[in-house]
């Protein structure tokens, strides 16, 4: 058999079901295999064995009675240490919460543990997600498993090293601003942005509440779809959250793409490093061969999705934290609290703006849908980068590299979804980003899919 880290939840769930392989062996094969490696990677901030193990033999006793869950169950799943679980620590990456224990789970962690799953622990993140590199001088930096030299992207940065390096089947994420797109990008993995309020963010702790996405990150297309399957439903204990129909994700993600409109934004192909706009043309000709069009498209609005993205960002997120800004200011990594500071100098008529903005964005990409089916560009421009000492000025540019490719979809609330399509000549990943209609998840995990091997 392949080895357990290699296989992902849709391989190992109909092995569980028949018992050819049980919840232990696979939760005790990642718990040793984290033990081993992630010193180097530091995909993790707490982990969590002994829970991990006693869950597993709980999973394994109930499929041996008959009570099979589906196929999360016994599914080794990593935590992103934003969402809060009872009775375990919750740092949000930061200093200042070193300490705190939540007395409940997060909706989704919840919705995770009731479907069999397993929690392996609680994973790295750029503090407070404000930032896309998961620079963290409280818990260390994580590295990118693909060359331990370069970040894995932020702030889901813990989640996306963890699959790459084999140290969690699957992962949860957050996205405000990239934070599931950019690590799945730079880390060569699948990573899901649904429509905004589709999966409920209660329980999670907030960077900006009007542009908040929870998410999940897999190795592969069909793993998303299983996880989805469960993540998604109506909170009443969310505001943001939504009443929507509940298709199965995972059925017929095989589909014939001739007649599929895709959009090409030209802003989404300015300042590209060479390897990353190869394999994109390399992806965009694999679309056309199976008779997909692609149709260049002109949508000058998304220019301001930067904008609209960074001042609601910050003015959210400075009123989230005010007291602690103003009480701990140097509680905060140096990037962080320079970024969160930003926000309190926001002025109403700023923030009103930003607000205009957005709404100017998503009405040009409602257009733009009226003769397309979806949007494409790459995830990103770059590939993971080198750490840098200086991390603020790091994370600014990396920041604004990035921000312009995956502000959109979160200024308008359109689910997108990371598709890994290729290494550089560094062998670093490279990512495709596909943007749909509201509650048209279902549409960009047939077209991942196609590259889902």
């Amino acid at each position: 058999m392949t080895e357990i880290y290699k296989l992902t939840a849709t391989e190992l769930a109909p092995l569980i079901e028949t018992r050819t392989i049980s919840p232990v062996e696979i939760t005790t094969s990642i718990m040793e295999r984290i033990e081993r490696l992630d010193s180097a990677v530091n995909a993790y901030i707490t982990t969590l064995p002994e829970l991990a193990i006693q869950q597993a033999k709980n999973a394994e006793a109930e499929i041996m009675n008959g009570r099979y869950k589906g196929p999360l169950h016994g599914i080794p799943i990593g935590i992103k240490d934003n969402k809060y679980t009872k009775g375990i620590r919750t740092t949000g990456g930061s200093a200042l919460l070193k300490q705190f224990i939540p007395d409940y789970d997060a909706t989704v962690v919840k919705k995770l543990l009731c479907s069999g799953g397993i929690m392996t622990g609680k994973l790295n993140m750029h503090e407070f997600g404000g930032g896309l590199t998961n620079t963290n001088p409280a818990y260390g930096n994580t590295r990118n498993p693909w060359n331990l030299e370069h970040s894995p992207g932020g702030s889901s940065g813990g989640s996306g090293a963890a699959l790459a390096a084999g140290l969690a089947t699957l992962t949860t994420g957050t996205d405000t601003f990239g934070s599931i797109r950019v690590p799945a990008a730079m880390c060569g993995i699948y990573g899901l942005k649904p429509t905004y309020g589709l999966v409920s963010s209660y329980g999670v702790a907030p960077l900006a509440w009007s542009l908040d996405h929870i998410g999940p990150m897999a190795r592969s297309v069909s793993d998303l779809a299983i996880v989805l399957n469960e993540m998604v439903g109506y909170d009443p204990n969310d505001p943001g959250s939504i009443k929507a129909p509940k298709p199965d994700y995972k059925e017929k993600l095989v589909k014939d793409m001739k007649g599929l409109k895709i959009g090409v934004p030209s802003l989404f192909l300015q300042g590209l490093e060479p390897d990353v706009e190869m394999k994109f043309k390399e992806a965009l000709s694999y679309l056309n061969s199976l008779g997909v069009h692609i149709i260049e498209l002109e949508i000058p609005e998304l220019e301001l999705a930067t904008f609209a993205n960074y001042v609601i960002t910050t003015g959210e997120a400075s009123s989230y934290h005010y007291e602690r800004l103003q009480q701990n200011n140097e509680g905060f990594a140096d990037d962080v609290r320079i970024f969160f500071q930003t926000g309190i100098v926001t002025d109403t008529p700023q923030y009103v703006r930003a607000q205009q903005a957005r709404r100017v964005v998503a009405n040009a990409v409602k257009e733009a849908f009226e003769q397309v089916d979806i949007l494409a560009g790459p995830t990103i421009p770059i590939t993971a980068p080198k750490f840098q000492e200086d991390i603020v000025p790091f994370n600014i540019e990396i920041t604004k590299k990035c921000m312009p490719f995956t502000a959109p979809a979160n200024v308008t609330g359109n689910p997108a979804l990371s598709i890994p399509i290729g290494l550089s000549t560094k062998g670093l990943p490279i990512g495709m980003q596909i943007i749909g209609k509201h509650l048209d998840e279902k549409l960009l995990l047939q077209v991942g899919a196609l590259w889902d091997n």
